[in-house]
């Protein structure tokens, strides 16, 4: 790897690293380094595109096999890339490769032609903002087509030659008896094209790491995981090909008062005893201030009130969620003399036994039990 970046080194890995520890590894160093989190440090911006353009090689099967080989998009020799996320146009496999994403070749290592870019992030929303909508500001890394060589990944003056192993078709064919089997080709990485001089401004990928700022309208009612398309956003496309969507995932923060359950929020009320029995007005928080409830007399332990529309929007503009008010009724860990006594009071004048019916019930069932 001689006059190469180590990407295993600019992770802090292994080269015997699993995925799992490329993607904790990029996780921790991306969120370190992020523009957001260091506005206006050129260095941690230049440390970041590092970051983004190493896990962008070694986090994609085919890319890291080709790097190890000391060929690969981003190893001076070949260009484009065969990418089965982008065959099988997996929007998984567009968040696996987080913040890089992108430039895969897709069908192009079968055609030799330009391929569409495609890119994935997240965005951090708190509560307010996932139910009432907003915009928010955006940080992503993406490739630019190499100003020196115009995206091809040559030396000025020259061009990529046609593989001389697949002929330029990207795949080699191995037959087994009947059936024929198809691989992407060993020499090009599927790209169908070898470079024989690469550039020496992006090393041969055709591409340059930047970070572009963004503004994304959050509509209202989003849920953590919802995704947002940003068409044309996304990276540029390899060898001349069209940008393509910029997908970004929701993640929301959690409300200290109110639980997301599907369209609908739940809120958790406390009663006091004496509430619970005799019958109360509460009032309860809403998205928009506050309501009063009104608490019937004899309200038992998880009892729920709903208020119709009161929830957040709902996905397609199709009406509002409701909210769930789920009564608990709050018992204290310790009791006063005067608690005690007012307990004793109130056991006195209950009648009977409330578990009384529970043993007639059982044995008018014929489920009694025996004595062991």
């Amino acid at each position: 790897m001689a006059g190469r970046t180590d990407y295993y080194k600019t992770l802090g890995v292994g080269k015997n690293a699993s995925d799992e520890e490329i993607k904790k590894a990029y996780r921790k160093l991306a969120r370190e380094h992020h523009p957001d989190r260091n506005p206006g440090n050129k260095q941690a911006e230049e440390r970041f595109k590092e970051i983004s353009q190493a896990h962008d090689v070694l986090s994609d099967p085919e890319k890291r096999k080709a790097y190890d080989r000391g060929q690969g998009p981003l190893g001076g020799f070949t260009t484009g890339g065969f990418d089965p996320g982008a065959m099988a146009g997996g929007f998984g496999d567009i968040l696996s490769n987080l913040f890089g994403g992108g430039g895969g070749a897709g069908t192009a290592g079968r055609t030799g032609g330009t391929a569409r870019g495609r890119a994935g992030t997240e965005v951090q929303l708190t509560f307010d903002q996932a139910v009432h909508g907003a915009q928010v500001p955006l940080s992503v890394p993406t490739s630019q087509p190499c100003p020196t060589c115009k995206g091809t990944g040559a030396k000025p003056g020259t061009s990529p030659k046609v593989c001389p192993v697949c002929e330029g078709r990207g795949i080699e064919s191995q037959s087994q008896g009947i059936f024929s089997i198809s691989q992407p080709c060993s020499n090009c990485n599927g790209s169908g094209t070898v470079i024989e001089d690469p550039c020496t401004t992006c090393g041969g990928t055709g591409a340059q790491r930047s970070i572009r700022k963004l503004r994304v309208n959050v509509p209202a009612g989003v849920h953590d995981g919802s995704r947002i398309r940003l068409a044309g956003k996304g990276e540029a496309g390899l060898r001349g090909g069209e940008p393509g969507d910029l997908f970004v995932i929701t993640r929301v923060q959690e409300s200290p008062v109110f639980k997301t359950v599907g369209d609908n929020l739940e809120v958790e009320v406390p009663l006091t005893i004496p509430e619970a029995v005799r019958g109360a007005i509460v009032e309860v928080p809403t998205l928009n201030g506050s309501k009063r409830l009104r608490v019937p007399p004899g309200t038992k332990h998880g009892t729920v009130q709903r208020l119709r529309g009161e929830g957040p929007p709902k996905a397609g503009g199709k009406g509002r969620g409701d909210i769930h008010y789920r009564f608990v009724i709050d018992v204290p860990d310790k009791l006063s003399r005067d608690q005690e006594e007012a307990i004793d009071r109130l056991s006195k004048v209950m009648n009977g036994n409330p578990r009384a019916d529970l043993f007639s019930k059982a044995k008018a069932g014929g489920t009694q039990g025996q004595d062991s």
